[in-house]
């Protein structure tokens, strides 16, 4: 198996294994901040205890050298795992996933910003053709049931909040950021602590947490090590699978109509982010093949 199919294969099942997130916050019967206080705490101390029995204490010392973009990725990752579950909570799970799925639009700005990156033509349509998008499903929240402006506006945030988590990241490549997943999530499970109630989850309910926070370990971990072996472009198109793939989970199991203006301002943020993507992979084919081996 090829390094690029290895990578495909395993940022596959990375991000199928994140599909069933939000059906999960939906079908754990305990308040919001309860469901994100386990969810975060205990992926980050999965994720932490297999950094240190495989590795011992050298990637936290790695990482904590990183100095300010490590804080902001450890705050903007701890931000945004915590902002999901009450997003989902509050609108539908179609506009929280399109929404989320304009990511790589806050990315791009906040790159521009901060690491003086050149935003491309490309890059320009993309964002010309995601805001109408997210405008539709922002207007339709006060026409669908179960979804809300409120909500919108907090998976809003869970965007800006990841992709600033990312750009800290990009600024820091050579140093891996897993521990920062661990300190991240663990931190903000810490932060919302004195407004949960870690015991009142129903003991028939323990049993989908444990389901839950599996799902997220698997898809955490492997999506730290596929997109090592892909494009950037590459793990972008498999990753809008999650948009398409988590409203037609909760309508399946939970009978949530998305709504009409979540599939059309959906299909539009989805639409321009997948061509976007494939006009990335295509013109870097070319450039690959002039280049040859290495």
């Amino acid at each position: 198996m090829t390094d690029q199919a290895k990578g495909l294969w395993i940022t596959l099942i990375a991000v199928l294994a994140v599909v069933p997130d939000s059906l999960f916050v939906r079908l754990i019967d305990a308040a919001p901040l309860t469901i994100a206080f386990w969810r975060v705490s205990l992926v980050g101390i999965c994720i932490g205890t297999f950094l240190l029995a495989r590795q011992g204490t050298a990637p936290f010392r790695a990482f904590a050298a990183t100095g300010l973009p490590g804080l902001i990725y450890v705050i903007g990752l701890g931000g945004s795992g915590v902002l999901f579950v009450i997003a989902v909570a509050l609108t539908s799970v179609a506009n929280v996933v399109f929404i989320i799925a304009s990511l790589p639009v806050f990315a791009m700005i906040l790159s521009r910003i901060f690491l003086s990156e050149t935003i491309t033509p490309r890059m320009y349509l993309t964002i010309a053709a995601v805001l109408p998008g997210l405008a539709i499903i922002a207007y339709g929240s006060g026409e669908t049931e179960n979804a809300s402006l409120a909500g919108d506006l907090l998976a809003l945030a869970v965007s800006a909040s990841f992709a600033a988590a990312l750009t800290a990241a990009r600024a820091v490549r050579g140093t891996s950021m897993v521990p920062g997943v661990a300190i991240g999530y663990v931190l903000g499970g810490l932060a919302i602590l004195p407004w949960a109630a870690p015991m009142s989850i129903p003991d028939s309910q323990w049993v989908l947490v444990a389901m839950h926070v599996g799902f997220i370990v698997v898809s955490s971990v492997l999506l730290a090590i596929g997109p090592r072996y892909i494009t950037s472009a590459e793990v972008g198109l498999l990753v809008l699978l999650e948009s398409v793939l988590a409203p037609i989970l909760a309508w399946i199991v939970v009978g949530e109509d998305p709504g009409s203006y979540a599939l059309v301002g959906g299909a539009v943020v989805v639409g321009a982010l997948a061509v976007s993507n494939l006009v990335a992979l295509r013109r870097r084919r070319p450039r690959a093949a002039r280049q040859g081996p290495s």
